[in-house]
């Protein structure tokens, strides 16, 4: 996966500092957000809270709504420290930090039965680049997904690597019935595959594309429908069918892993652009 510089920092503080990322379960299990070692600090105390959404400007905060812990946020001047845990792949120790901030703001939390509260707080100076660097590369991956939804990456030694998968020999699970197919090329809005059989009578079926990656070491199930189909020159025995993702399901994981080789292979365009999502079925 590509190494993040101190310049990308820099551009992704400046860029995505006012957007929120809400932390789903998706979320926290791509960015390895441990929300075990997660807590409000506040004179010298420490207080167990859920960090419900943050950006790097600052979060909102599932925490305590009993007195004990409000009277020391008085006390304080509205001031606390929120810490942040991550187990990140490849290292040991957990990377952890806190991030100076001051309470702006209280909210009722319904699901708490009364004891718990949403909390508002702003950061008072930047927060680490650790931070930066996790929450910026799932921002990113979700801006690439819009605005390289069409470029394919022809699957290569290269580009495997880049991407971080581990082979192009895999299963495609059409209507629930597994075939093995090599992947030919892939994008956020589809792929192509080589497959073994009639091609023809898969167009317009379900699928479920099952690719095995890398940094980290997982199997990825991406949803989608069979497009089209391709007769292989000189081979009667095998078919190329294109496969539209379905981007409402599309897992985040695998939209980090192929911006990966997005990051890697050229320098990226504004972010401005993302806006401008593109037209029509993607090109699979």
């Amino acid at each position: 996966m590509a190494i993040t510089t101190s310049q990308q920092i820099s551009r992704w503080y400046e860029v995505f500092k006012t957007i929120d990322v809400t932390l789903t379960k998706e979320i926290m299990k791509a960015t390895g957000l441990d929300p075990r070692n997660v807590y409000l600090k506040c004179v010298g105390e420490q207080w167990p809270c859920v960090i419900y959404s943050t950006s790097f400007a600052g979060a909102k905060l599932i925490a305590s709504s009993k007195p004990a812990l409000t009277d020391k946020i008085k006390k304080s001047n509205n001031l606390v420290s929120v810490r942040f845990s991550f187990r990140i792949e490849g290292k040991t120790d957990p990377v952890s930090f806190f991030v100076q901030a001051r309470v702006s703001g209280y909210a009722p939390y319904n699901q708490g039965g009364g004891d718990l509260q949403f909390m508002n707080v702003e950061y008072t100076q930047r927060p680490p680049d650790d931070l930066i660097d996790i929450l910026g590369t799932v921002m990113e991956a979700n801006v690439s997904a819009v605005r390289r939804r069409e470029e394919r990456v022809l699957v290569s030694p290269d580009s495997m690597r880049r991407i971080g998968l581990l082979t192009k020999d895999t299963v495609i699970f059409v209507q629930g019935v597994p075939r093995k197919c090599i992947v030919r090329d892939l994008s956020f809005g589809g792929g192509k595959i080589i497959i073994v059989g009639l091609a023809r009578f898969l167009v317009g079926k379900d699928c479920l594309l099952r690719l095995d990656m890398d940094e980290p070491r997982e199997t990825i199930e991406i949803k989608g429908t069979i497009v089209r189909f391709e007769d292989v020159e000189g081979r009667k025995d095998l078919g190329a069918v294109a496969i539209r993702f379905d981007e409402a399901a599309m897992p985040l994981s695998y939209k980090i892993h192929l911006n990966g080789f997005f990051a890697q292979a050229r320098p990226t365009r504004p972010e401005s652009e993302a806006a401008q999502q593109p037209d029509g079925a993607p090109r699979t």
